[in-house]
Order: structure tokens, then sequence, then C-alpha cells
């Protein structure tokens, strides 16, 4: 396994930023209003885990960042679905932060203290290990280190096949980091996919709206959160 490397990552204002990609980790207005209504929402989370009838819900992620999309859908997952069901994050990020940069970045968040606290103890072992359990076992986190496309390839050939419930497509801008928003990614997430997956993203860009129904995805668009006109989601 080739090195990790670390996320180069500065602070402005007390906000993450990415030197890599010359862009923000999380909308400077209000991240976590933000994540939940970009992916928590437009994936349809509360109807679909209101008396969930599966052992187990599968999330999958194309940028893991700061791990507020991971631990506010695990806090929902607690609150919402059944106690005996379980939640499967998996997440592929190339440059990890740091176990300080992410301790830095949570001090943005102090009500979610319990939860990032978790995260972080175990962020480490997620990061050697690719794979923890939290919160009494009932959220499971696969943290997959390298490009999304090519980790998600990998997923795809293994048996079992991960099924997968719900997408998170998130990372850098498009104009940002072209390179993750690819059709190769989108091809690989259709075959982790079922008539049922949902998908949702805050970018509209039309390439990605393009190569997201070439890969078989009715891909639908609703306003974007705060200045943003508008997202995808499908």
């Amino acid at each position: 396994m080739p090195p990790v490397v670390h996320a180069a990552v500065s602070w402005q204002n007390g906000l993450a930023f990415s030197e890599q990609y010359q862009d923000v980790y999380y909308n400077s207005d209000n991240g976590l209003q933000e994540t939940d209504y970009v992916f928590l929402q437009a994936n349809r989370l509360a109807e679909r885990w209101l008396d969930y009838p599966n052992a187990s819900f599968t999330i999958a992620e194309t940028g893991f960042g700061t791990g507020l999309n991971f631990l506010l859908a695990a806090k929902f997952w607690l609150d919402t679905a059944p106690i005996k069901a379980n939640l499967h994050f998996i997440s592929a990020e190339k440059h990890p932060l740091s176990p300080l940069d992410m301790s830095k970045a949570w001090q943005q968040w102090p009500t979610l203290k319990p939860f990032s606290e978790a995260l972080i103890a175990h962020y480490p072992k997620a990061i050697e290990q690719g794979d923890v359990s939290l919160f009494n076992q009932r959220v499971r986190l696969s943290l997959l280190i390298g490009d999304a496309a090519t980790a998600y390839q990998s997923l795809s050939q293994q048996q079992p096949k991960i099924a997968v419930d719900a997408w998170f497509l998130d990372g850098f801008s498009p104009a940002k980091n072209p390179d993750i928003w690819q059709g190769s990614l989108f091809q690989q997430m259709a075959l982790l996919s079922n008539i049922h997956t949902s998908f949702a993203t805050f970018t509209s860009a039309s390439a990605v709206r393009r190569q997201l129904m070439a890969a078989g995805f009715q891909v639908n668009k609703q306003a974007g959160y705060a200045k943003k006109r508008e997202m995808l989601y499908g």
C-alpha cells in the first residue's frame, strides 16, 4: 500500500481550505444545514429510515473530507432507524485530513462534540485499516484511501458485491477537481446500485448531469442550498 498523503489544509477565518484543490471543505454559511439539505433530505433518508425493514443500509460517498456528512448521517440514523438495523457508510478520500486538522475542523460544530470525539478517536485506525465500528456497533465506517473511481472499481469486483442504497456525491467542485467527476466513477456507481438506489450532489454541472444519465441514473434538478442556484438528485 502506498504511503498516505494527507491533505494540505490552511485555515481561513476558522474554516478548512484545501491547498491542493484551492477550494473550501464545506459551506461557509452553515455546513451542517447544507449537508442536511443536499444529502440527507435529497436522498429522502427520513422517510426511508422510518420503520426501515432491512438489517442494514449502505451509503457510499466520493469524498470524506472532514467527515461532516458521515457524522450527520450517523446521528440521523441513530435517531431515526430501528435499533436493530445497522448503517454501513463507505467513503473514498484521496487526501485524508491529518488527525490534528480533523480535530481542528470539528471545533466549528460543538453541538456534535459527542459524535466528533468518537470519530476522531477511531480516525487513525480507519485510515490504517480501512474499517471501524462506532456507536455501539450500529454504524460501520469503511474509509477507502485513494482515487474514488479506482476505489469503487475495486469494491465492485469484490464478492459478494456491495449493494449501495444511497450515494453522496461530494468532494471539491468539478471546476477545481475535474478528475473525480468522470464517467468512470459514474459507471462504477451504476454497478454498485439497483433500481431503488438514490443519489444527491451539490453540483448542477451539465457534464456531471450528462454522465450520470449515460450511466443509467434518472437525474433531477432542484434549488441548491443558500447561494447555490441548483443541485442534482435522482
